[in-house]
């Protein structure tokens, strides 16, 4: 293998400048930590940015790629594939939502999600309504049209022109949202918590507000758990703490455990908008992807594991607000489960930096937001781990 300089010489030469990689060649994983290729060990409180749920090299996962490598990698979806018909039947279950459609990303979910609220509606509304309404600080894809619909400037600037027909209103602010519903609106779109917005959790008072409106006008509500769900928030999708279910929604990041893999999940009403022909994917519902995916459900059928979701999450934000009293810069805790941001007085870039040079994978959203994406798998003395070290780094100062 390449010593570190010589992978970083090549890859400098060989990639798109797409990424601003830390310095260093992550070679190895065992749960909650990672090996570069120099030894050093991280705690890696990132997860791939919301990927790995189940940690790294999880046994039951690579058991199931294996086996299902040995046998079959690919064949397409012009034939019937016994892991991907058990991932569909298991993940509708769970979810309560009765139709799948299986691609490689989220960004590719939610692209389906989009296609589907728009001929759904120039089907069933002679209007034609086009219009998708989503929130500032969303973020959705990076393909044309989900960087149109995501509601950060930074994700679109030097792409345009963008596709049209989305509007974005204020996260959390139904008022406004509402005076935004025209005839020419198809559907909302959201994420129950913006991730990349800076883990801004929206009120379930809110969402239950968004979700009456839909049905008075019947526009479909698109929720976006892309990064919220799997088990992300301790139980199995963000939008069950809610009370409320969204006509259509979209997964990826931790389906697949490290695999790539995305879902777009809708009600029945919806099964015939898609019909043979009108959308499709090469790739999407691997069954190698799918093997791993099946593990991934099976954890989140457990209630001891969600369990352990939760109690990980109050003991970080609980061990991040004592250091408020420490540390005056630290402005407010923020999350649900083991999507945890903390909101600091000041660009927190540099202190990401000095988090990983001292072993702590972690990173900054907005600027200013802390944002950690543990395991699920995450352990209390992993906790205290990572509270040492976050304290290492602040009293480094800012």
């Amino acid at each position: 293998m390449m010593d570190f300089e010589k992978i970083k010489e090549v890859s400098d030469k060989a990639f798109f400048p797409t990424y601003n990689r830390f310095p260093a060649a992550i070679v190895r994983g065992e749960g909650a930590y990672v090996y570069d290729s120099t030894g050093k060990c991280y705690l890696d409180f990132l997860s791939g940015i919301g990927v790995t749920g189940l940690g790294h090299a999880h046994p039951g996962i690579v058991e199931a790629i294996c086996n299902q490598a040995k046998n079959l990698v690919h064949i397409s979806n012009l034939y019937f594939m016994p892991p991907q018909t058990e991932l569909a039947a298991e993940l509708t279950a769970l979810a309560g939502l009765e139709r799948v459609f299986l691609c490689n990303s989220g960004a590719e979910a939610n692209e389906a999600a989009i296609k589907l609220a728009r001929k759904y509606s120039n089907i069933t509304h002679e209007e034609g309504r086009t219009e998708i309404i989503t929130l500032e600080g969303s973020f959705h894809g990076r393909t044309l049209a989900t960087a149109a619909a995501t509601g950060q400037a930074k994700v679109k600037s030097g792409f345009e022109p963008l596709p049209g027909g989305f509007r974005h209103v204020p996260p959390g602010d139904f008022e406004t949202l509402a005076a935004a519903v025209s005839d020419k609106t198809c559907a909302i779109m959201l994420e129950p918590i913006l991730g990349e917005g800076g883990v801004v959790v929206l009120p379930d008072a809110f969402l239950q507000k968004v979700r009456a409106l839909c049905d008075e006008r019947d526009i479909l509500l698109i929720m976006d758990e892309i990064q919220v769900g799997m088990g992300r928030t301790g139980r199995p999708f963000a939008y069950q703490w809610t009370g409320i279910t969204p006509d259509v929604m979209t997964l990826a990041k931790a389906l697949g455990g490290g695999l790539p893999i995305g879902a777009m999940l809708a009600r029945e009403k919806y099964a015939p908008i898609l019909s043979a022909g009108s959308h499709g994917t090469t790739f999407g519902g691997n069954p190698v992807a799918c093997s791993a995916g099946l593990v991934v459900l099976a954890h989140l059928r457990d209630e001891a594991f969600l369990a352990n979701v939760l109690k990980m999450g109050d003991r970080i934000r609980a061990g991040l607000n004592n250091l408020k009293e420490q540390f005056p810069f630290i402005e407010t805790i923020h999350g649900r489960g083991l999507m945890v941001g903390m909101t600091l007085a000041t660009p927190c870039g540099d202190m990401v930096r000095r988090a990983f040079e001292k072993g702590l994978l972690i990173n900054c959203t907005r600027e200013s937001v802390l944002r950690m994406l543990p395991p699920l798998i995450i352990s209390e003395k992993e906790v205290n781990e990572m509270l040492e070290i976050l304290i290492s780094v602040f009293e480094d100062g800012i």
